[in-house]
């Protein structure tokens, strides 16, 4: 009898949150993006949901303008690396960039972090959208939307590579003999291609769960041609579940295109839950942090995904602008989204800059409707699991304290983790060492 597909869930820790305004709520540390014992909590919270993983986005540029989460926060492999201090079971999923970095560094990061966490790691690569960050790192040019995707997909290869660097075996720690390595089992990589040439090996073994997990997040063609070819899981977000629905068999067929199994990839859309007992108390919640938002901080909130476009200079009211290619060399699949369901629905410049600042979602209401929905979701293949959001600053209590036990009781979630791995919980198979398998190959 083939073994129930469980729910997937994974929690982002966001310091003062994505509303430029939550900072001011009361129930809200106005210093939680650089305050460990808030990370600390919200992570071990988490724990106690039997999440799969906590995730710690970044960004590598900043306005003035720019959300109070953004302007002072915590760089993720640093944070990830103390929480893997105290926590025990839960993932560890941080951001870093495949267009402002070296494999190599990155690859030794990931796995350092990996072995403190006994095999909890995770990598949220990205490639970068805002077009700023190339000035902080002595770029003359941000790459375009298609290099950015072809930096990133050579760079995959090349830390995969460095993480075989040394079988599973290879460090023999004979104290009796002297041998401390099997040189036959160390393998440099000497790799040379069109962006890198790594020549490796890598100088840490691999850890219990053979590499970190791979995560991705652009929803672009690229992005999910990306997803397909070699990542582990996707974040994503979507309004809807039509929209969900096409997302994830995008990315199902793209993997069996690349040759893999569907279950090879996760997907992970992100939501911001705001559970009430009632409905009316979860109105109650998403008003107060609503009420806290103002027009100039909408507008600038959603000039971000626009390169950092000044949309005050626009009447607020009138139709929203018509901005051609704007955005299409930043995040490409977001502000597409943005001008056609502005153009479909007539929707005015304040419209927009409130909805994606403050969107009013699915999932607000009591516990049971939430997880009806979360279960919807599952069973429809929507999602194989989902990244809960602080939509409000009880957020994620709310959400391990309300829904988690109805989840629990319908059979869908776990009530144990069934690993003390990242990939273990997740479901997915350790990765063959390349250089084992060739042997493997050749013998057989």
């Amino acid at each position: 009898m083939a073994k129930q597909k469980k729910l997937k869930l994974g929690a982002i820790i966001h310091g003062v949150g994505g509303n430029p305004a939550a900072w001011r709520h009361p129930d809200v540390p106005s210093d939680a993006s650089v305050n460990f014992n808030y990370y600390k909590e919200q992570a071990l919270t988490a724990e106690v949901g039997k999440f799969d993983l906590v995730f710690i986005a970044d960004g590598l540029y900043i306005t003035e303008k720019s959300i109070p989460h953004f302007l002072n926060r915590f760089e993720p492999i640093t944070i990830l690396s103390a929480l893997g201090a105290v926590t025990s079971n839960i993932g560890l999923v941080g951001t870093l960039s495949t267009s402002y970095s070296e494999p190599f560094t990155v690859a030794r990061q990931f796995s350092s972090l990996d072995h403190i966490s006994g095999g909890r790691a995770g990598w949220n690569l990205v490639t970068s959208p805002l077009e700023g960050s190339a000035k902080n790192y002595s770029k003359a040019d941000h790459p375009t939307h298609p290099e950015r995707y072809k930096i990133a997909d050579e760079y995959l290869e090349v830390t995969k590579g460095l993480w075989d660097s040394w079988e599973d075996d290879a460090f023999v720690r004979d104290k009796e003999s002297g041998v401390f390595f099997d040189p036959e089992k160390l393998h440099a990589l000497e790799h040379k291609g069109e962006f890198f040439s790594v020549e490796g090996p890598l100088n840490i073994a691999r850890s219990k769960q053979g590499q970190p997990v791979i995560f991705q997040a652009g929803s672009s063609e690229d992005g999910k041609d990306l997803a397909g070819k070699g990542a582990d899981a996707v974040f994503t977000g979507h309004g809807n579940i039509e929209d969900a629905k096409q997302f994830y068999a995008d990315v199902k067929k793209k993997a069996i295109e690349h040759g893999r199994s569907p279950d090879d990839v996760l997907i992970f859309p992100g939501i911001g839950p705001i559970v009430g007992r009632t409905e009316e108390e979860a109105e109650r919640k998403y008003q107060e942090i609503a009420s806290l938002v103002t027009i100039e901080n909408a507008l600038n909130y959603l000039g971000r995904f626009f390169e950092h476009h000044d949309f005050s200079q626009y009447p607020l009211d009138a139709p929203f602008p018509d901005l051609g290619d704007l955005g299409a060399n930043s995040f490409r699949s977001g502000t597409d989204k943005i001008k056609q369901d502005a153009k479909e629905h007539n929707l005015t410049l304040r419209e927009v800059a409130l909805g994606a600042l403050t969107p009013r979602g699915n999932f607000i209401g009591t516990p049971e409707k939430i997880a009806d929905l979360v279960q919807q979701w599952f069973e429809e293949e929507a999602a194989d699991g989902f990244i809960i959001g602080t939509g409000v600053p009880s957020g994620l209590t709310d959400f391990v304290e309300l829904v988690v036990p109805i989840l629990q009781e319908r059979g869908i979630y776990r009530t144990e983790y069934e690993s003390d791995t990242l990939r273990g919980n997740l479901g997915l198979s350790i990765p063959e060492n390349r250089y084992v398998k060739k042997k493997v190959t050749a013998e057989a």
